[in-house]
């Protein structure tokens, strides 16, 4: 059994822009202490960046598009796929890749969790992946709605309850 780091869009723009996301530097210290223990194991890590339209902030090549630098990924030590849609498989070599790395074990961490968090954990299940939600490495920004704390709380349940195995960063050990 083989197991991936998935990080999803942990990009400039959406970290450190006009919106600050909920608890942002404990989930990348945690994101920066799964990189390294990857590294150690030689699991494989991918990084997916949501890429916005020609003339958006968060367009291919633009700053804010870019991946956090403090993450040091890059393509000679992750796979790194670009996604314009909230599910990281959707129109991307994700699943394939995964699969011929005969990847079962999938943990998932990043930005933002009602979206990209939410919607790759059920596609991942979807198509025969074993999603590991890390229930201290996901954030999102605070909404009209409900505060940030209040949305990450919700998914880690109802992710849990059925589409992923909640884990925390001090208990993952590849």
């Amino acid at each position: 059994m083989s197991a991936a780091l998935l990080i999803i869009d942990m990009q400039v723009g959406l970290f450190q822009g006009q919106e600050k996301p909920h608890d942002g530097e404990r989930i990348l210290a945690n994101i920066q202490h799964l990189i390294a223990r990857a590294r150690q194991r030689q699991v494989p890590i991918v990084a997916v960046r949501h890429t916005g339209p020609q003339g958006s902030p968060i367009a291919a090549g633009s700053a804010f598009w870019q991946l956090l630098p403090e993450l040091e990924l890059d393509a000679a030590n992750a796979t790194l796929f670009e996604k314009s849609r909230p599910n990281a498989f959707h129109g991307t070599e994700l699943a394939r890749q995964l699969n011929a790395a005969k990847v079962e074990d999938l943990y998932i961490v990043g930005m933002k969790t009602q979206f990209c968090i939410d919607s790759t954990c059920r596609a991942a299940a979807d198509l025969g992946f074993k999603p590991l939600l890390v229930a201290d490495a996901h954030t999102c920004m605070d909404t009209p709605a409900l505060p940030a704390q209040a949305i990450i709380e919700h998914h880690n349940a109802t992710l849990g309850a059925a589409f992923a195995r909640l884990i925390n960063t001090a208990d993952v050990t590849f």
